[in-house]
């Protein structure tokens, strides 16, 4: 199948909800419970970067970032999540849709990008470790999931280009 990443909209919306809810209901890449609206997710459209990767003319994964703290010295730092559906997981759009966000972080001025990890998500841990990401730590019980506690480890990554 060949994958093509490209910038999502608002349009992308109810393909992004269903995949984002079955990572809610998966329970191996957030601490969410409460399923997504199509409307929830239009407004994740505030300016920050959203890549969408289709395959086969259908959106099969996306990577997305947020702000990561309020403070105007954090400005250049996101916060990034990447999500592949369900039946299309370990074929290659996850790293399509981390290589789009990487760039497209670089190119709207972001310098570092953050994000955490459930420690036993090892598909996810050895991506990112392949894309240039570092494990800084583990934050231990973290958050409850299903009543119990995790644990997720804090990964990062520079963007070079930006630092000047």
């Amino acid at each position: 199948m060949t994958l093509i990443a490209r910038a999502a909209s608002p349009d992308d919306a109810p393909m992004l909800a269903q995949i984002y809810n079955e990572g809610i209901e998966d329970r191996v890449g957030t601490f969410e419970t409460r399923p997504r609206s199509v409307d929830d997710v239009r407004k994740w459209f505030d300016g920050h970067p959203i890549v969408a990767v289709e395959g086969e003319g259908r959106v099969i994964a996306f990577a997305s970032t947020s702000s990561y703290r309020s403070r105007d010295c954090y400005a250049g730092i996101a916060e990034f999540s990447v999500y592949v559906a369900r039946a299309e997981r370990g074929k290659g759009a996850g790293r399509v849709a981390m290589q789009a966000l990487i760039e497209a972080a670089a190119a709207a001025g972001i310098w570092k990008l953050v994000s955490r990890i459930f420690v036993e998500n090892s598909a996810s841990r050895s991506l990112m470790a392949s894309m240039g990401f570092r494990e800084v730590g583990v934050y231990e019980s973290h958050a409850r999931l299903d009543g119990k506690w995790r644990d997720v480890v804090i990964v990062e990554r520079l963007i070079p280009d930006n630092l000047s």
